[in-house]
């Protein structure tokens, strides 16, 4: 019994500490510029709705504030050219009508420099 009680006092503790981080929305012109963040604080993705849709450039950051992708959206759809990074990994994926047109891969390799 008294490790019931004891498992749901930490659970309510958690729930208690725990922070719902929200995101923060701002006017720009006729669109609105959200800004989401991690429970860390650290952005975590930012981009701009128009008339309730994605719209324009977003970009994704891993919670180590490192870029994850960026490209663009139109009426809510990804069009063009996005990026992916992971780890020494690129893609380059084209959208067309929000649906995947073509992938590019690249590889960051070490090089090695003689003196």
């Amino acid at each position: 019994m008294k490790t019931y009680i004891l498992t749901a006092a930490l659970l309510l503790t958690g729930l208690i500490y725990a922070q719902e981080t929200k995101p923060v929305l701002e006017p720009f012109g006729n669109k609105v510029k959200a800004t989401y963040f991690y429970d860390n604080g650290q952005v975590q993705q930012e981009g701009f709705f128009e008339n309730g849709k994605l719209e324009g450039y977003w970009v994704a950051y891993n919670e180590d504030g490192t870029k994850k992708s960026s490209g663009f959206y139109k009426e809510g759809a990804k069009v063009g050219k996005w990026f992916f990074w992971k780890e020494a990994n690129l893609s380059e994926v084209d959208y067309a009508s929000n649906t995947i047109a073509t992938i590019k891969n690249w590889k960051r390799e070490a090089v090695a420099v003689k003196n």
